[in-house]
């Protein structure tokens, strides 16, 4: 049988011989860096200072960022109902005098049959013709029908009630605890006011986003940047569809943290220090808290050759100390974008602790077996 010596040196030698293959789980950051000053680089190291946050706001957004859309502004309309193709309006007419055309001496009144304001904007009046009453309210509308029938009938007194039709409305299709479609019977209706009608955003919708469609057109923002801005309560038209949706964005946790998963993003805007407390911190005995490294990609479009104005590689790492005061103040006011990777790198201690782990079990098999033997 070996002797413990000769077994302590065996073991301590088949380590030395395997110890690029010691089991890891991420990778070190120099490993990761290794090529960055080759002449030709397949992507540009950055680290994350106070003088590249002053030169980030220059640069174009990231390749998924860049394609997010924008926010339709616009006020609302004036309180009350604004008359529309479709809609149903119902007329009634008051006549006095003697000489009575559409009443009689025991009726004084006479309801005219629901009319629908055709296509072209207008409804029928019986003795008038039509009257064009789409775009008034329903006063003007009722105002400009009486006119036209004082014409005929000198004493007559109108009343006009309206219902708005399907194309004076708008749709809440998704999100929201009732969708569904609400009449415009006020045209000062907003965002929020529709959403406050159809009984709020379900709840389990995390970070809600809102996409309105519009004459062909998407547009779309945060519930929350609506909520913080009362200008971005933007006014409803009628035909325009809201839904609340999930915010789709996420980030990739990995290496030496917490979690290794998909992350969603909760709220619009996730600096670095709460992207890795997100992924549950970094490990106390694994990662290297010099080397949190964030890898993103930006369309060829944005490289610039000068790397205050954008990257100069479509594939950037930005690279993080937070055992500084400078590191983790920048880190903190370093934005995540969507589809980044966040990774947590290996501290290079691991494999020491690796090593010694298995000289000390060693040492304690040759321990036993130097027992067994005496």
């Amino acid at each position: 049988m070996a002797s413990k010596p000769g077994l302590i040196v065996a073991v301590m030698l088949a380590v030395a011989a395997s110890g690029c293959t010691l089991p890891r789980g991420a990778a070190m950051q120099s490993e990761i860096l290794k090529n960055a000053s080759d002449k030709t680089p397949e992507f540009s190291h950055y680290p994350v200072d106070s003088k590249l946050l002053a030169d980030l706001p220059r640069w174009p957004a990231g390749k998924v960022a860049s394609h997010r859309r924008a926010w339709v502004k616009g006020g609302t309309g004036g309180a009350g109902q604004v008359l529309a193709a479709g809609d149903t309006v119902s007329l009634a007419i008051w006549e006095g005098g003697q000489n009575k055309l559409l009443t009689s001496e025991g009726a004084p009144t006479t309801q005219i049959a629901p009319t629908t304001v055709s296509n072209s904007g207008q409804i029928f009046v019986p003795y008038v013709g039509a009257v064009k009453v789409s775009g008034l309210s329903v006063e003007a509308a009722r105002e400009k029908v009486q006119q036209s029938v004082t014409a005929l009938i000198p004493e007559a007194q109108v009343q006009l009630a309206a219902t708005p039709g399907k194309g004076n409305a708008v749709s809440l299709i998704g999100g929201v605890s009732n969708p569904g479609t609400i009449p415009l019977i006020d045209r000062s209706l907003t965002v929020l006011g529709a959403i406050s009608e159809a009984g709020g955003v379900q709840g389990a919708i995390e970070n809600p986003q809102l996409r309105l469609y519009r004459g062909g057109k998407v547009y779309e923002t945060s519930l929350q940047r609506v909520l913080d801005d009362p200008a971005l309560d933007t006014g409803l038209r009628p035909g325009d569809k809201l839904m609340v949706l999930k915010d789709d964005r996420s980030f990739l946790a990995l290496g030496a943290s917490g979690v290794e998963k998909i992350i969603p993003f909760p709220k619009d805007h996730v600096n670095a220090l709460e992207a890795v407390t997100l992924a549950g911190g970094i490990s106390d005995t694994r990662a290297n808290p010099k080397g949190v490294l964030i890898l993103r990609e930006y369309p060829a479009s944005a490289v610039r050759s000068d790397a205050t104005q954008g990257p100069q590689n479509a594939r950037v790492v930005f690279s993080m100390d937070l055992t500084s005061s400078e590191g983790l103040f920048s880190a903190q006011n370093f934005e995540v974008q969507a589809n980044d990777l966040v990774l947590a790198t290996e501290s290079p201690l691991v494999n020491t602790r690796t090593i010694l782990g298995l000289f000390g079990s060693t040492l304690g098999l040759a321990r036993t077996a130097d027992t067994i033997t005496n």
